[in-house]
Order: C-alpha cells, then structure tokens, then sequence
C-alpha cells in the first residue's frame, strides 16, 4: 500500500520521457519525475521516495526528505499568507498549507510554528495545524515521574513553555524553573517532575530530586579544575550568574554544592567554592 505523506520503499516498474513509475505489491503505482531519478536506477530497483501530492492533486514521488511526515510535529517557517491560509517550508518545491481553520492564531510571513501534519480525509489533502493540543493524547498513563523524556517547545504562556513530550503528549515547563534559553520550536531532553490529579505534566529540563545531584556534583569539579580550583560562586550569587557558568539552577546547585561540602571534596568560602 502506497502511503500519502510518508516514506515508502516502492520498485521502480518502467521508464518513460517524464520519469519512472513506481509501484507497490498491490498493483499501485505512480511518478517519480525525472528531476528525482537518481543515476543509475533501473527496472528491479527498490527505491525509498517520499509521497505527496502535486499542483493537481495526485500523488507523485520524490526522493527529497522532507522536514515533517504524516502524522508528526515539527517546527517550520511561513513562506507566504494567501486568501486560503498560510504556506509553510517544509523542504519540498509545493510548500505545505496551514488552512486557516488551522491556525491557532493568524500566522505571519518569516515566523515559526510547530505544527501537525495530517491526511484530510474530506480532501484527500495533506495539511498542517498550528493547534497542535487536538492532536496530543490525553492518556498520560505511559509516563511516570522521573522518566527522561523528549520535549518540544510549541507554545509560550503565563505559565510557562508549553511542550510536547516525546511526540505525543502535553506538559509545562514552568517560567521559574527555566534557566536557559527556550524558544519556540526548540526541542531539549527533559524530566517528568509531576504528573497531576488531573493528568497535566509538568516537566523539568534538570533531573529532580537527589538523582540530580551526583552528576550535578561532577559538573562542578569539572568546572574547578578547568578554572584553578575555584569559582566565585555562593549561596548568594545571582541564579544567572550561576547557570551561565554551570547550566544549573540556583537550587541544584546548592544541593550539589552541599553534596560535595560533606564528602570534603571542596571548600565553602565568603568569596567562592575551593577544591579540596
């Protein structure tokens, strides 16, 4: 079965002045234009080609990869807003159409969004959605506390950074637990930090708890012996000062700082931490 805005490996079946047709097991086929044939295919040959549709609507192949497939999230810019909605790069010739419906908010040339693309069953179209939250799944059940997860930022609020856990979920990333820069689109491994009675998930980008120590702990030696010994850096140092130099929060580092303190591992002065 040849499928619509995926990759598909298919045989190339004949050669025609326009390119090669390509088919599947079940008697399909269509075109993979000669501006995509790469040298040397021949009759037999198994190829991986991506399927959308041209201006016209039917589908053709193509062995550009593109930068988002059926039923994924990802982020990508908008080339141009039109009467029918916005078209977004998604690294084919045809951009790809956000339809007005679509769009969480109206979107404007030269921004990122991330977006969902799917198969509209109506048209038989492939189209994108900036309001990526219909498409999440409710059931949180999979995810425990603690587990490392994948996080892709898609939306900023009061709160905090709305993300996408592991390409299926929703969680927040709240504003007072960030301590480097998130922008939109931008995806970061994370932490479950709490899953909610009512199945929201808030996430961290730091390990929580004493797991997040030992490592944090080394982070800090590291940084001692590639500075003589020491750093100025206390309990009273700005929490930026403190992730500019050490990528953690204020928090962590004070647990990991105590950490060391109790294994002798470094001094604790006025003016700043001392190796041992």
């Amino acid at each position: 079965m040849i499928e619509l805005g995926r990759m598909n490996r298919l045989t190339a079946l004949r050669e025609t002045s326009v390119g090669f047709f390509l088919g599947d097991d079940d008697g399909n086929d269509l075109l993979l234009p000669n501006k995509y044939v790469p040298t040397g295919l021949a009759v037999g040959d198994d190829i991986d080609v991506f399927i959308y549709t041209d201006s016209e609507d039917r589908p053709i192949a193509t062995t550009l990869t593109p930068h988002i497939q059926r039923d994924e999230f990802a982020p990508l810019p908008v080339v141009s807003v039109t009467n029918v909605g916005a078209f977004l790069n998604w690294g084919l010739e045809k951009d790809l159409l956000v339809p007005y419906r679509e769009q969480s908010r109206p979107m404007e040339v030269g921004q990122w969004y991330v977006v969902f693309l799917y198969l509209d069953e109506d048209t038989g179209r492939l189209v994108a959605s900036s309001k990526v939250s219909r498409f999440l799944d409710p059931d949180v059940s999979g995810l425990f506390e603690g587990d490392e997860v994948d996080l892709l930022a898609y939306e900023m609020t009061d709160l905090g950074v709305n993300v996408i856990i592991n390409d299926r979920y929703r969680g927040l990333l709240y504003h007072n637990e960030i301590f480097r820069t998130v922008q939109i689109g931008d995806r970061m491994p994370g932490y479950i930090k709490r899953i909610r009675d009512d199945d929201r998930v808030d996430v961290s980008l730091q390990r929580p708890g004493f797991q997040n120590v030992e490592p944090n702990a080394q982070r800090i030696l590291d940084a001692l012996k590639a500075n003589k010994g020491f750093l100025a850096l206390t309990d009273h140092s700005d929490p930026q000062a403190i992730y500019q130099t050490l990528e953690m929060s204020k928090k962590t580092f004070k647990k990991a700082v105590g950490t060391l303190y109790k294994e002798r591992k470094i001094l604790i002065r006025e003016d700043g931490i001392a190796l041992m």
